[in-house]
């Protein structure tokens, strides 16, 4: 819990790169209030413009932009460009979804090895309506868990518990936000591994099996990361045209080509 504010700073403040730029707040010793919090300053219109510019310097900021940034972070208030986050606002599950590999004209209640399932690969017909390829099945007393890949089916008339081969053609990622689980919106407060499951498996229910009843997510996969988009956070939507502007745009446009038109053919008489 380091990390106590992100400034973004004004494009074109340096003289061989327009990129963007932040200033990262970093101590080890936070006051308390803002202990699992993060405030993210956008300053990006708050700057000098140059006389003349340097290289692609075109821009710096003045002795009022520091003041109004370092006022902006002492307050510690929300305003338009000032946004405060507790530290989970930021951090994701990427998770891999898996889905059964289904060929046409293959035994659906035996399990098959590596090697016939590559060969299939190459020779089978993929079908959505095609059985799935078993590649293991389980001992009796396994319980079944079909969000974990552990699918409930009947092999030679007993129930029994089967893992399907995922098919890579239909593999895809979800990117599931900390704030899944209701706690990670208390500041300071970052996700356990029952709520890293527990979050991942409501998103997948709501977000997926709805489209994919026969998806799966392997735990194990599950990585962390961590994503700071300012644009997401400081997006401001351009206001649409009135319909009385565009209205008077195409009527000036017609006015304006039934003109050109008439010059035209009015050439066209006088030859």
């Amino acid at each position: 819990d380091w990390l106590e504010a992100i400034i973004a700073l004004p494009l074109n403040m340096f003289y061989n790169t327009g990129i963007a730029t932040y200033i990262w707040v970093l101590t080890n010793r936070k006051p308390e209030h803002r202990k699992g919090c993060v405030q993210l300053i956008d300053a990006t219109q708050w700057y000098k413009p140059l006389r003349k510019n340097l290289g692609k310097k075109n821009c710096e900021l003045s002795e009022e932009d520091i003041r109004r940034i370092v006022d902006t972070f002492l307050r510690f208030e929300e305003t338009e460009q000032s946004k405060i986050f507790p530290n989970a606002a930021f951090g994701y599950w990427k998770v891999t979804v898996e889905r059964p590999l289904r060929l046409k004209g293959i035994d659906p209640e035996r399990e098959y090895s590596a090697k016939e399932i590559k060969k299939l690969r190459e020779t089978a017909e993929r079908a959505e309506d095609a059985p799935p390829v078993i590649r293991k099945i389980h001992k009796s007393g396994t319980a079944a868990d079909p969000l974990r890949g552990l699918f409930e089916a009947t092999i030679h008339g007993k129930p029994r518990v089967v893992e399907y081969e995922p098919d890579t053609e239909l593999r895809d990622t979800e990117q599931i936000p900390f704030l899944e689980c209701s706690a990670c919106h208390e500041p300071g407060y970052l996700p356990s591994a029952a709520d890293q499951h527990t979050a991942i498996e409501t998103f997948l229910r709501r977000e997926v099996l709805p489209y994919a009843q026969d998806a799966w997510y392997d735990p194990e996969s599950v990585k962390i990361g961590y994503e700071i988009n300012f644009n997401r956070y400081f997006y401001k939507p351009k206001a649409l045209r009135s319909l009385e502007e565009i209205r008077a745009d195409l009527l000036a446009v017609q006015k304006e080509a039934e003109g050109l038109l008439e010059e035209i053919l009015g050439g066209t008489n006088h030859e």
